[in-house]
């Protein structure tokens, strides 16, 4: 009799319970959710509509910053060495990469490798070693550019009063490279080959630069004039009805001094710890 009784009550439940949700349905068929939704979105108060939808383009602003950042932090992973030929560009990748001293030869090839900073952070970026002929590298720098984190611009301290005019048509064209520009590639100008009695100091190679940039930047500009005297289209050096500084560009421009080959033979080590601290900084 009472397994009667409970079977019964159990019915009635299900019997209620079906109803409700047969009842449900029928709601949700006469009136459509997404409808509902909006009648309720438009009781609210306009202020709180106003800060909820403030906080959702918050969140995707924020999304897409992130992404944007982090990945171009990630694609643009590169080192460029870069300078004119024997300027002691390939040693200098070897000593980063090994420290130890290696005979080299002109470089034809771009030769690159995994470097691993002098920092707490254990930073690691690819060291590219271009070759300084002046036929193969406009199309190596070309390609790499857009890579680039940093432009490490290796100069011959030793011969730097005969090269100084190659040196700084070079340093021009980076100096007032869109992709450079853009990118805001930090810019350090190593001055090589300190060992040498006759090397020049970093200093002095700096204020030869200036001078020499600021000739260039005036021919240049001049060859850029067209026939009717409009000038052309080309990116200034500098601040204009001033002479240049590289205090004037918008890039991190530093000097360092360093000796790739080491003052005590080639068996001691390299004198690059300048080099280095920069490159930890990146």
């Amino acid at each position: 009799k009472s397994t009667c009784v409970i079977t019964s009550s159990v019915t009635v439940a299900s019997s209620a319970m079906d109803k409700k949700i047969s009842l449900d349905l029928e709601g949700l068929e006469s009136e459509p959710v997404l409808d509902s939704l909006v009648k309720e979105i438009l009781r609210q108060d306009p202020t709180y509509l106003i800060g909820i939808f403030v906080a959702i383009v918050v969140v995707l602003i924020t999304i897409v910053f992130l992404k944007f950042f982090v990945g171009s932090q990630t694609a643009r992973s590169a080192v460029l060495l870069v300078g004119l030929c024997d300027a002691g560009k390939t040693l200098l990748f070897s000593r980063l990469l090994t420290g130890r001293f290696t005979r080299t030869q002109t470089s034809v090839t771009v030769s690159t490798a995994s470097y691993k900073t002098k920092n707490d952070r254990g930073t690691s970026w690819t060291l590219v070693d271009i070759p300084g002929h002046e036929s193969l590298r406009p199309q190596f720098v070309e390609k790499f550019k857009a890579s680039a984190r940093a432009i490490v611009f290796v100069v011959d301290s030793a011969v730097f009063q005969k090269e100084v005019k190659d040196v700084a048509e070079f340093l021009y064209s980076l100096l007032t490279d869109n992709v450079v520009l853009t990118n805001t590639l930090p810019l350090v100008i190593t001055c090589n080959k300190q060992d040498i009695s006759m090397a020049k100091s970093a200093k002095l190679i700096q204020q030869q630069l200036e001078k020499e940039l600021n000739t260039l930047r005036v021919t240049r500009a001049a060859a850029l004039t067209s026939q009717d005297g409009s000038p052309g289209v080309a990116v200034h050096l500098g601040k204009k009805g001033r002479d240049f500084e590289f205090s004037q560009v918008p890039l991190r421009v530093e000097f360092v001094e360093c000796s790739a080959h080491g003052s005590k033979g080639e068996d001691s080590d390299a004198d690059i710890e300048a080099l280095e601290k920069v490159l930890a900084r990146l």
